[in-house]
């Protein structure tokens, strides 16, 4: 969408309450088999929001479900109350059902049964459609020219009685959905782009979950300004007990114990409780509670034998990190340069984000490993084993393998 068709701020129309009000909040089992049957006999595609507490708990579970739909109107489902979805998704089996960034919700709908079969997401849609902000609130701006409150959208969902105007803006968010998924297919449609969505939302739901991460507390927010390899040792008990504690109490782990205080243990490695205090987030409430505990974590670390400290870089099955390509292998530098310069060309002219014409992963492997024949045909079955969807190969094998041909010969020729 170019700034020409945004609708200006001057026209925008504040959503400020539901068209229907806000309906009850579903607690029971007689309430929601009543929603189950108002849904079944509804129409069309259904919108679907969730509202998880993260931030605040560890679990990444839903704590209330929106829906909407013509003929059903809205709802809201509170899942601690009716943690059983199942029926609901019989009954919409075959439904579109829409949703918005629905990598963020499918896995916590699923936990309650809750399951879709087709999908739209109307953030992947805006991304391919070239907006350059995708945001819900945004989306809806600019394209039906409505501004919802975005306030609770970091709100505490765990807490209970939710407060009316936190369920004012749930229902709100999936009031224009459907609205928004309409003109958001139309321009699909119009721009030739829908086959590319839909294979984009089926690949969506047949991914399978994600494999548990490798290391995880190498992601430990500062963890670059540890150099020593007793320091990682450090950040590596502490994150392991807090994780456990987190996961105990269901608390986000950084409420029990921030990041940075892990970073700064492991650099000034405290061997007594009052060195421990010295550092500010360990005298936060939580955290005091289990002053033992921590300073144990970092005793087991300074213990360790040589061979049993973690190494700077964690095991890995893909290539290192790109800024090292050009010590490690010049070449392949070389070749990921001239990728990426072809993609950014390639996803200009067809307004979209790089990440959404081509995953940046499959660029990395690719240019790291290249097929030895660099024909448009190898390097598109590379892309496919690497995961690549078929609109994707087809607009972007042959400009790679073009680039990769013409770096090659260059540098054959010792240009």
């Amino acid at each position: 969408m170019t700034d020409e068709e945004i609708i200006p701020a001057s026209e925008i129309v504040p959503l400020l309450e539901p068209r229907e009000g806000i309906p009850p909040v579903i607690e029971d089992p007689a309430a929601l088999a009543a929603a189950v049957q108002a849904f079944a006999q509804g129409t069309g595609p259904v919108a679907v929001d969730a509202e998880r507490a993260s931030g605040y708990r560890y679990s990444g579970r839903a704590y209330l479900v929106q829906l909407r739909r013509a003929g059903a109107g809205s709802a809201l489902i509170d899942p601690i109350s009716c943690p059983d979805l199942s029926r609901l998704d019989a009954a919409l089996d075959g439904a579109e059902i829409v949703l918005h960034a629905a990598t963020q919700d499918l896995a916590c709908l699923a936990e309650l049964g809750l399951v879709p079969r087709r999908l739209f997401d109307t953030e992947l849609a805006g991304r391919l459609l070239g907006y350059e902000r995708v945001g819900l609130g945004t989306m809806v701006e600019n394209v039906l020219g409505l501004r919802l409150e975005k306030g609770h959208s970091a709100a505490d969902w765990s807490h209970r009685p939710l407060p009316e105007d936190w369920l004012r803006y749930a229902v709100l968010d999936v009031e224009v959905l459907i609205e928004l998924r309409d003109m958001l297919y139309a321009e699909l449609e119009s721009s030739g782009k829908l086959p590319w969505a839909q294979e984009e939302f089926a690949a969506i739901l047949a991914a399978p979950p994600a494999p548990p991460r490798v290391d995880p507390w190498r992601r430990t927010s500062g963890i670059h300004r540890v150099r020593s390899l007793r320091g990682l040792a450090v950040v590596r008990e502490l994150w392991t007990l807090r994780d456990e504690l987190a996961r105990e109490a269901d608390l986000a782990p950084g409420r029990v114990l921030p990041d940075s205080a892990i970073v700064t243990a492991a650099l000034e490695q405290p061997r007594t409780t009052k060195a421990l205090t010295e550092i500010p987030p360990f005298t936060g409430r939580s955290a005091r509670r289990h002053l033992r505990d921590w300073l144990n974590a970092i005793g087991r670390a300074r213990v360790l034998t040589e061979a049993e400290l973690p190494q700077q870089s964690g095991p890995g099955d893909g290539p290192p990190p790109a800024n090292r390509w050009a010590d490690r292998d010049p070449a392949a530098a070389r070749r990921l340069a001239a990728a990426r310069t072809a993609i950014t060309a390639l996803a200009d002219a067809n307004h979209m984000p790089t990440e959404n014409l081509l995953q940046p992963e499959a660029v990395r492997r690719l240019t790291w490993e290249p097929p030895d024949d660099l024909g448009d045909d190898a390097v598109a079955e590379r892309l496919r084993r690497l995961g690549a969807r078929e609109w994707q190969i087809a607009l972007t094998a042959h400009p790679l393998s073009k680039a990769l041909i013409r770096l090659a010969a260059k540098e054959d020729l010792g240009g």
